[in-house]
């Protein structure tokens, strides 16, 4: 009997487990397509379209022209995407100096013009509303 009690937790761990795996994938799917959307905003120079459409979290961190000065020196010089890929993407509900909430940080493997390996880190996060934004940019 108490193997069998075993058995059962296991088969409701593995498929609680598992649908929580499938939710976080869902959710992190949508949460690369913002991303990937918002990037090719960046990639095309149309910074304050990208600062427009980014979290609220991340508008209210700083104005569009801080996002302007910020970003354009750093990506002007590496000139035009030749490769994007995903490398990784984590669900996560709690980042290091940001409020709790959902989030999926993506990391990038980025082939530039000017510069052949780059790591662009992106996280988006849950909206209020719903809708993955962007929350912060890093590249490396």
């Amino acid at each position: 009997m108490k193997k069998m009690m075993n058995i059962v937790f296991y088969l409701a761990a593995v498929v609680f487990l598992s649908g929580v795996c499938i939710a976080g994938g869902a959710k992190e799917e949508k949460a690369v397509k913002a991303a990937d959307a918002w990037l090719k905003l960046v990639d095309d120079g149309k910074y304050n379209e990208s600062w427009e459409t980014a979290a609220q979290y991340f508008k209210n961190s700083l104005t569009s022209a801080q996002w302007e000065q910020a970003v354009s020196p750093v990506r002007q010089p590496l000139g035009k995407v030749r490769k994007r890929t995903v490398k990784s993407k984590e669900y996560r509900t709690a980042l290091p100096g940001a409020p709790d909430g959902e989030y999926v940080v993506i990391q990038y493997a980025t082939s530039f013009e000017n510069k052949n390996s780059a790591v662009e880190t992106v996280t988006p996060m849950l909206d209020k509303d719903g809708t993955w934004r962007v929350s912060g940019y890093y590249i490396k």
